[in-house]
């Protein structure tokens, strides 16, 4: 078994969890406000809420965090590599 499929097994940490969690909310909400920078959307011009709602996850985290996080109810896969932060 090489390295790379004994790492795939071994299940992942609530610390990794945690982590990847925290970089998910990041980075969706730098998209949002990078989004609601554009000219015409900021405050001065109407100020429309973004409607970004899922990003694409950080890629320093393997695809089996962000399955474990939709299985914990955490996330919400919306298709095409995408998901969605669930409100509690």
């Amino acid at each position: 078994m090489s390295e790379s499929e004994s790492k795939s097994t071994e299940p992942v940490t609530p610390a990794e969890l945690k982590r990847a969690l925290k970089a998910f909310k990041k980075r969706l909400k730098l998209t949002r406000l990078d989004h609601e920078s554009r000219l015409g959307v900021g405050p001065l011009s109407g100020g429309r809420p973004s409607g970004i709602v899922a990003i694409t996850p950080p890629d320093q985290y393997p695809r089996k965090v962000w399955e474990t996080l939709v299985e914990q109810g955490r996330l919400r896969k919306t298709g095409q590599g995408q998901y969605e932060l669930v409100q509690p």
